[in-house]
């Protein structure tokens, strides 16, 4: 029995380590095959929709690489600025835009960004975080930690916070299973911990998911960026349209234009909104109360409610049909 035993103990630590080989191997193979990021994508900061009257909506868009718009050439096709758009023309008001996100950033760099983005006392800020997190491998609960302190810095200084929570890696083409398993397992984790931290410190979450879908599945070519990692111009007008109608509820607009709650939304427990909304894309978490209370045996109370086709007839236009903003002397 002992032997057998020891036999046993063997090929179970053979088996780790054959596996652990084979996920180091299949990680450089993908560093390999995903190109290191060249220049900086384009700048966006600026007015949009100058020519509407009224005051400027300050809004502030954070985080990494997606949050900045890698992956395009054209300052029109980043994510900030296809939001800024969509915001003007919804609220009929001007739109001033100042990005402070950081290709390659983690969300330890959060703080600096935030720290710039306060001295601009914005109304509303946009975060995408959390894909360098899970590739990095930082721990979550030290990534949920500076997450929050951000969220609580900003909603401190009167900013609304939209977060769209880390995106699925196990969506992208150049990791291969058993990583690509992994790389999903991770991702949903730390998305599901991001929709709980950022709900409890009075933020909205939307989740980004597998890339927003079907449609990155069907489309890869069309919907990722030259080095297959980043969104293509297409792509991030979906994660656009996905944002801007959570970014317009946060700001207290449209809700009356909202349609009526489908039996898959509704109220749950936080916990139980953000593991359904890290399973789906394009849903929107935000905190709510029942009964006058908060919380219940479950903990926080949130409102799940998904966007179907990632807020159709709330996007901004794609990408090749919106404008230039006009810009006054902003960097």
């Amino acid at each position: 029995m002992a032997r057998l035993a020891a036999i046993g103990t063997g090929a179970t630590v053979a088996a780790a380590a054959a596996t652990t080989g084979v996920l180091l191997g299949q990680a450089r193979q993908a560093r390999r095959i995903i190109p290191m990021a060249e220049a900086p994508p384009p700048r966006c900061d600026g007015v949009y929709g100058a020519k509407f009257p009224g005051p400027a909506v300050t809004m502030v868009v954070l985080g990494d690489s997606s949050a900045a718009g890698y992956g395009v050439h054209r300052r029109r096709e980043t994510p900030g600025a296809l939001l800024a758009t969509g915001l003007s023309r919804r609220l009929q008001r001007p739109v001033r835009l100042h990005r402070f996100a950081v290709v390659g950033a983690i969300s330890a760099g959060l703080r600096f960004q935030v720290e710039a983005a306060l001295e601009c006392d914005p109304d509303v800020a946009v975060i995408l975080i959390g894909a360098n997190d899970v590739t990095n491998r930082t721990p979550p609960a030290l990534a949920i930690r500076y997450l929050v302190e951000g969220v609580r810095a900003l909603r401190a200084a009167g900013a609304e916070v939209v977060v769209g929570t880390c995106p699925d890696l196990g969506a992208i083409r150049p990791i291969q299973p058993p990583l690509r398993w992994l790389a999903r397992r991770w991702s949903r984790q730390l998305a599901a911990a991001q929709t709980i931290a950022v709900v409890s410190a009075g933020g909205w979450t939307v989740s980004l998911g597998d890339l927003l879908g079907p449609r990155f599945a069907a489309e890869p070519g069309r919907m990722f960026a030259w080095d297959r990692f980043h969104p293509s111009a297409e792509g991030y007008a979906a994660a656009a349209a996905a944002l801007l109608p959570t970014v317009l509820s946060a700001l207290g607009y449209g809700a009356e234009r909202r349609p009526t709650l489908t039996r898959a939304e509704g109220v749950r427990s936080l916990p139980k909104a953000a593991q359904e909304a890290a399973r789906h894309p394009g849903t929107e978490v935000s905190g709510t109360r029942v009964r006058g209370s908060e919380g219940g045996p479950a903990g926080r109370w949130a409102q799940l409610r998904r966007r179907g086709l990632f807020g159709v007839g709330a996007a901004p236009q794609s990408a090749s049909a919106i404008d230039s903003p006009a810009v006054e002397g902003l960097t």
